[in-house]
């Protein structure tokens, strides 16, 4: 078994989009650092960011498709506060049928110390059933373009 700290981080180079998350005064907790259900939401809020803004996906209208998180993790490194800005930097690491696996690493943006990464799995499900349906071509083709290591 490799100890973790062995183990090689990524770096902000590693991802191919970011997006600012400023953090708030009371997003510190009694510690004295961001609670870990803020790290949860900056990535949330970054890969939803990206599937409206960038990939233009309308998963809120009536038109689109919702994609529903199926699994998330986070690990945490080191520990940021109030009034750091966080950079969230965002990748696909896996495109399935269904599904999109997003890797995530939390930034601190003056050192760009990495501070946590995290993993967000999102399904595509039909909006009537909620069913499992494959991944709109326009996402999988932009995920592919932009997303992904081997398209860089």
């Amino acid at each position: 078994m490799t100890d973790a700290r062995e183990e090689p981080r990524p770096t902000l180079d590693d991802y191919f989009w970011t997006r600012s998350f400023p953090t708030r005064w009371n997003d510190n907790d009694v510690f004295g650092h961001v609670n870990n259900t803020i790290y949860y939401a900056a990535m949330d809020t970054t890969v939803t960011s990206w599937l409206l803004g960038q990939a233009g996906y309308g998963m809120a209208e009536d038109d689109g498709d919702p994609a529903v998180v199926i699994a998330s993790s986070c690990r945490y490194f080191a520990s940021g506060a109030f009034p750091d800005t966080l950079v969230v930097g965002l990748r696909a690491d896996r495109v399935g049928r269904t599904s999109v696996s997003w890797g995530l690493g939390i930034f601190r943006e003056a050192d760009q110390e990495l501070l946590a990464t995290g993993t967000f799995v999102h399904v595509f499900v039909g909006r009537a059933d909620r069913r499992p349906i494959p991944v709109p071509s326009a996402i999988r083709d932009r995920v592919g373009r932009e997303l992904m290591a081997d398209a860089q």
